[in-house]
């Protein structure tokens, strides 16, 4: 065996070889892949082999359509057939809530150029006759589904790796992965050993005992997945086409032609992980078990919905098992931690995800970064608090939820509480409705007395409509708090602290006692974070950012970090944590509790101190997401439950009011402040979204990204970010809603909502530059109505920063 390669690529399977082979496409030759066994001997090659374009995120939408018209490349280099049936495919909606959801997807689909639409009964069964309309409303049919021979598809993959110089190495386990002082790896095999550049987990079912190997935990789970075959069915071989795919929500199934007869799958409530305590290493291409009784009651739904099935033989039962990562997408990238090791793994739907999952890999390892923003991937989404136990039960709340509505306000129940403050307790003896992030939970609202602790899941405005509007006017009219613990934190020290940041960040590095916001960029200068710096003492600032991005944002830092040791990070996310008061009488409350000086004069906007806030020694930083007047006050975690007694007393009598998060994200939109990964994420430039007013154009470093946003700077950008009015009626948009001007969709929206005390519904989004008029009308769809909407120029609440700054 060869003793040397840049890349090594573990685990044999579609995804194994759609990383190969892009590797190879993009310029590296010197690269191989090592097999336990043979090609697809693990969950690839019992897959059903469907794919489809749907997606909740947008890129992996569209990396899903890349995989699926790839094929027919795959087929020209490497001469190797993939079975493809391009059939299309219909998700059928019986429900109003699920038609709403096909219909906002079929919405964000029209900017991203897919050609879905929603159909009707009769559509649905001139389209496929052996489906029962009945009780259905439509349908979403997208042309691009189909199906596809699992191994000639795989094969495919390896032939062409191969004749762009790859390796493929069989029957060749690898027994252990060791670290070099160089960021290389040795890759330890049965066959011998190979010194590896770069190490690629893509290991499937045994991805977790490769990850061990390498002395990390990453969180996916492998579930069984059952799906039968019938005999030949008269109705199926003599319609003169064949049969589209049909996806049946209600019934948690899936359905689709196979030669003469049909397949037909299940995501049962009742699931089971499988192989909790490990992957055996002897596992081969075997099958489970049947377990019919589990699907007994999904089955009798098919039969009402697909009547041909009720006297179909059943030719075959294949039950085998697949992985999940917890939320249901990949984990691909380098991993948080470790040198030169990437995930490519969890690919649950590998076919129609496996070359997009290659293509991200090749462009990041090769080129630096991915050519879009692929977080919804990304292995650093996912954090330690993801435990073993953690992990399986929420890839179980996945699985039975595959074919579930996805709705924007819903909070899944399994897994929580897993983390939480301090102040949990106190948020719960006031009827907190919570929501969680990064397995951290956060107060949503606070339910009034008398109403259900509970959030009703909804595309359109829902039960704590009224309730946000209350807390947003105490903010607006009074005083309100909010704990502040759902940001990342980092302290950075040192010698080299200062030059570090001015490398790292876009913006300037601010003076000691001030706070500066600033964007850090790529290297191709897309916006990777949207930070806060405080310069607390020279050598010792507190950055923060989004709470969600902390493996992500850590990462980048490790990756950057200089050799010599001048700089220090520390995530001190959950030990640094507080409450933000805010609104025309936050300042009179903080000057109760504090005997310092707190006026505009001594504590003026952007400025940080440390000083004594009740009982505890606290940092408190005059800023706030509100928009508003408003103080960020930062203690010991161990400290937060005595911060907040001492601002409820003081506050008795200022109208104090806690508000949570749906509050807080209705009040930034009356500012037009942009939120991370939808205002803010690696597919938009500082330019774009206006965050070029943060940039430090003429400081003397050069800064990551500088380059093209420099270039940019010169040219324009040719989209910007803007803010919409809408005339909604009882739905307002989410996010990636199409909007349309003279008859043609020219935009999209990143996100909006209710802004509750300007009485207005809100979007942000992007138009062209040549488009960009305050006062133009344009659309915007939401589920599927057009609705008129004006662009405004300046913001709704305190257009001149006066409150906010005074």
């Amino acid at each position: 065996m060869r003793s040397h390669a840049r890349v090594a690529v573990i685990g044999g399977g579609v995804v194994g070889c759609s990383v190969l082979y892009h590797l190879t496409k993009f310029g590296w030759t010197d690269v191989v892949l090592i097999e336990r066994a043979e090609l697809t001997a693990g969950s690839t090659w019992h897959a059903a082999g469907g794919f489809h374009t749907l997606n909740a995120d947008t890129n992996m939408a569209a990396l899903q359509g890349y995989t699926i018209k790839l094929y027919n490349e795959l087929e020209e280099i490497s001469g190797q057939s993939c079975g493809l049936h391009h059939v299309g495919g219909m998700t059928l909606a019986e429900t109003p809530e699920r038609l709403d959801q096909l219909k906002a997807e079929r919405a964000k689909h029209r900017y991203m150029g897919l050609e879905t639409e929603i159909i009707g009964p009769e559509e649905i069964r001139k389209r496929s006759p052996i489906v029962n309309t009945d009780g259905l409303l439509g349908a979403l049919y997208d042309p691009l589904d189909g199906h596809l021979d699992p191994s000639g598809t795989t094969h495919a993959y390896a032939k062409a790796a191969r004749k762009q110089g790859a390796e493929i190495i069989l029957r060749n386990p690898v027994v252990e992965l060791n670290p070099r002082a160089d960021g290389c790896w040795d890759v330890v095999t049965e066959q011998g050993t190979l010194t590896a550049e770069y190490v690629v987990n893509a290991g499937g079912l045994w991805a977790r005992e490769v990850n061990e190997m390498a002395g990390v935990y990453l969180p996916l789970h492998p579930m069984e997945h059952q799906y039968l075959v019938t005999d030949d069915i008269p109705e199926v071989f003599g319609h003169e086409t064949e049969l589209p795919h049909v996806i049946d929500p209600g019934g948690e199934n899936y359905l689709r032609q196979e030669g003469r007869g049909l397949v037909i799958g299940f995501y049962e409530q009742d699931c089971d992980p499988w192989a909790v305590d490990g992957t055996p290493w002897d596992f081969g291409p075997e099958l489970l078990a049947d377990k019919l009784d589990r699907i007994a009651d999904a089955l009798d739904h098919a039969y009402s919905r697909y009547p041909v099935l009720e006297t179909a033989g059943v030719k075959r039962v294949v039950n085998g098992p697949f992985t999940f990562a917890p939320d249901g997408n990949p984990l691909v990238g380098p991993v948080p931690g470790l040198r030169n090791y990437w995930a490519a793994c969890a690919v649950m739907a590998g076919f129609s995800q496996g070359g997009g999952v290659g293509l991200t890999l090749a462009e990041w390892m090769i080129e630096g970064e991915p050519s879009r923003d692929v977080f919804a991937m990304d292995v650093a989404r996912m954090g330690d608090y993801c435990t073993r136990p953690y992990t399986r039960a929420k890839v179980r709340e996945n699985y039975q939820r595959r074919f579930a509505v996805s709705y924007p306000n819903e909070e899944l129940p399994a897994g929580r509480p897993l983390h939480s403050t301090p102040a949990y307790g106190l948020w719960d003896a006031r009827r907190a409705v919570y929501g969680q992030a990064y397995g951290m939970e956060a107060v949503n609202y606070f339910a009034p007395e008398g109403e259900e602790r509970f959030e009703t899941p909804s595309f359109r405005r829902s039960n704590a409509f009224e309730t946000v509007a209350e807390e947003c006017r105490a903010v607006r009219t009074a005083v309100g708090i909010n704990e502040i613990h759902n940001f990342g934190k980092y302290q950075v020290t040192g010698p080299g602290a200062e030059a570090w940041l001015d490398r790292i960040m876009a913006g300037r590095v601010p003076r000691e006692g001030r706070i500066s916001l600033t964007p850090m960029l790529s290297p191709k200068g897309k916006l990777i974070g949207d930070f806060t710096i405080s310069c607390i003492a020279p050598e010792r600032y507190q950055l923060t950012a989004s709470y969600a991005a902390q493996h992500y944002h850590l990462r980048w830092f490790w990756q950057h970090l200089p050799e010599d040791g001048s700089v220090a990070v520390r995530n001190v996310s959950t030990q640094m944590i507080g409450f933000q008061i805010a609104g025309p009488k936050a300042r009179e409350l903080l000057q109760r509790v504090t005997r310092s000086d707190v006026s505009n004069e001594a504590l003026p906007f952007l400025s940080v101190r440390e000083m004594h806030v009740g009982l505890c020694r606290a940092l408190v930083q005059r800023v706030t997401y509100t928009g508003d007047l408003g103080y960020e006050i930062y203690v010991p975690a161990e400290q937060q439950v005595s911060l907040f007694h001492a601002l409820e007393e003081a506050g008795a009598d200022l109208g104090l009011r806690p508000f949570g998060m749906r509050a807080m994200m209705s009040l930034r939109l009356e500012k037009s402040f942009g939120s991370w990964l939808r205002e803010y994420k690696p597919d938009y430039t500082p330019a774009e979204t206006g965050l070029d007013r943060f940039v430090s154009y003429n400081k003397p470093v050069d800064y990551i990204g500088k380059a093209p946003t420099d270039a940019e700077k010169a040219a324009g950008p040719s989209r910007k970010l803007c803010t919409f009015v809408v005339e909604a009626k009882d739905a307002d948009v989410w996010a990636d809603e199409p909007i349309w001007n003279d008859g043609e969709v020219v935009g999209f929206v990143t996100s909006g909502g209710y802004a509750h005390y300007s009485e207005k519904s809100v979007a942000l989004g992007f138009l062209p530059v040549e488009l960009i008029s305050e006062g133009r009308e344009v659309e915007i769809e939401i589920l599927g109505e057009r609705c008129g909407a004006r662009m405004i120029g300046e913001p709704l609440f305190d257009p001149k920063a006066e409150r906010m700054r005074g």
